[in-house]
């Protein structure tokens, strides 16, 4: 008698979108006849310039019980609690907000910041910037860890800074404890059987890799879903503009005491924004923008200058970004993830945030389905609208821009090419509605919720003009802002330094 024979799944592709699917499909399959194998170029690089992630990457460590002190001092990272946006608006008082992740501490203070702005929002003079409504921001300005002490039973939200080649080396090994086998061969056909599944990948000397299912992390050139099944692709060029990146590395950035940032920096430029992501080794920056508005070089020229670096002989590298998604991430037999999947512009640091949501879907559809399609539709109609959902959030980043200097901030705030959901939710704002009803009757709160929301419309400054706002009454109940100050302050105090959190690892 013959064992019965395993299932066979093959990643095309490594870096960070292919080692998070071998490792969770690894950790979930564990103990049943399954067969993971990557098989990875290795003279193909990955786009790695220095990530941000959000919590998800936290639960995706916790999931697979590996160790911050593991993998966080073997990748350079360091942590991250949230995103500083800084030159979005050119109204007075709003030149910067912070958009924290969302964390239990907040319910003593959110509800004070959700009825400022409703307030603000219907004319009368109370503060409503949220960085005064959360403690994140003053953690990030004092360079904060994101661990309390003992005494101080509250946990904040957080997710990581990190290079992304050392994460993908990481992972390959804690890949291969797991049982999954690295095939170091560069691919030259995919083989599409009579029935139009996927048989077989062809290596470059002629090596067949055969399999029951296959995973296509073969980057933007998306050489499984989209050009062997024929995938059709759906650009979101008409909803974000920006297509092309120019990054550079730069030297640590640490304060007197050695922490480094904790946040994210995220500063508009005149033709996109900067990204400024800390490490313990460097400091990743990069320019995205769109080639309509500005040349690579002269994009290249104004980040160095943002820089200081004009002068300096460390290279720049160039990126063409392709922004969209795959009309369906899973098709016959093969399943997207990463770059072939989907890019939406890395504004709010989504990329394995979607890698990881993604295969999480598919591995509970899967199951359900007894490794079969029973349940493909409803899986691509589901990570379809989280795509759609994170790119409307990130769209309106752009279209409630408050600045109008030149014609890439002017074009993105008049652009109509909107969806239905972010026009409801930019009607809701104006009119006074009650964001967060608005979100759960669109149902789109997994993606962004009414924090997030309330963040980028208020930090924005998007308020009636304020010579034209009223003073507020007693009896309508503006915040105690002097006791929030006091809250925030002595809560504050609960939190060492970055660069202790960093060191204890």
């Amino acid at each position: 008698m013959t064992a019965e024979k395993a299932f066979r799944f093959v990643i095309l592709g490594g870096g960070s979108a292919g080692w998070i699917t071998a490792n969770l499909f690894a950790h979930h399959w564990r103990g049943k006849n399954v067969e993971i194998q990557v098989v990875e170029s290795p003279d193909i690089g990955i786009i790695g310039v220095g990530e941000g992630s959000t919590p998800q990457l936290k639960a995706f460590f916790d999931q697979l019980n590996i160790s911050e002190s593991l993998w966080m001092p073997a990748c350079d990272a360091t942590y991250k609690i949230g995103i500083r946006f800084a030159g979005w608006s050119h109204k007075n008082g709003y030149d910067s907000y912070f958009h924290p992740f969302p964390a239990p501490l907040d319910m003593h203070s959110e509800p004070s910041f959700i009825r400022n702005a409703a307030m603000r929002r219907a004319g009368i003079d109370v503060p409503a910037h949220p960085d005064s409504f959360y403690l994140s921001p003053h953690l990030a300005a004092q360079r904060s860890g994101p661990h309390p002490s003992d005494n101080f039973p509250f946990e904040l939200s957080y997710g990581y800074h990190f290079d992304a080649y050392k994460l993908g080396d990481f992972l390959r090994g804690h890949a291969a404890s797991l049982g999954v086998r690295h095939i170091p061969m560069r691919i030259e056909d995919v083989i599409v059987g009579d029935d139009g599944n996927v048989d077989a990948l062809l290596g470059e000397e002629g090596q067949r890799i055969d399999g029951d299912f296959f995973v296509d992390c073969s980057g933007f050139r998306a050489i499984i879903n989209e050009k062997a099944l024929g995938a059709p692709y759906i650009p979101f060029a008409d909803n974000l503009f920006n297509n092309r990146a120019v990054v550079m590395p730069t030297p640590p950035d640490l304060d007197a005491a050695g922490s480094a940032a904790i946040a994210t920096g995220a500063t508009a430029m005149n033709a996109g924004w900067r990204w400024s992501i800390p490490l313990t080794q460097r400091h990743g920056n990069g320019y995205v923008y769109s080639d309509k508005y500005i040349d690579p070089d002269a994009a290249e020229t104004e980040l160095r200058a943002a820089l200081d670096m004009l002068d300096s002989d460390v290279s720049a590298r160039h990126l063409q970004m392709r922004v969209g998604r795959l009309a369906d991430s899973w098709s016959a037999n093969s399943l997207a993830m990463g770059l072939s999947q989907g890019f939406i512009e890395p504004l709010e640091a989504t990329a394995i945030h979607i890698v990881i949501a993604t295969a999480q879907q598919f591995m509970a559809a899967f199951d359900d389905g007894e490794f079969g399609p029973k349940n493909r539709d409803i899986f691509n109609q589901r990570i379809a609208a989280r795509y759609e959902g994170i790119r409307d959030y990130i769209v309106a980043h752009y279209r409630l821009n408050q600045r109008g200097d030149n014609d890439y901030w002017r074009d993105n705030a008049a652009n109509d090419h909107l969806s239905d959901n972010l026009k409801a939710m930019m009607t809701a704002w104006f009119t006074g509605k009650d964001m967060a009803a608005e979100i759960a009757r669109l149902n789109i709160g997994n993606y962004y919720g009414n924090i997030s929301w309330h963040c980028l419309f208020a930090g924005y400054g998007v308020f009636p003009d304020s010579r034209k706002l009223r003073a507020p009454l007693p009896h309508e109940g503006a915040a105690d802002m002097v006791k929030i100050a006091h809250f925030m302050a002595g809560a504050a105090r609960n939190f060492g330094s970055h660069k202790a959190s960093l060191d204890r690892l």
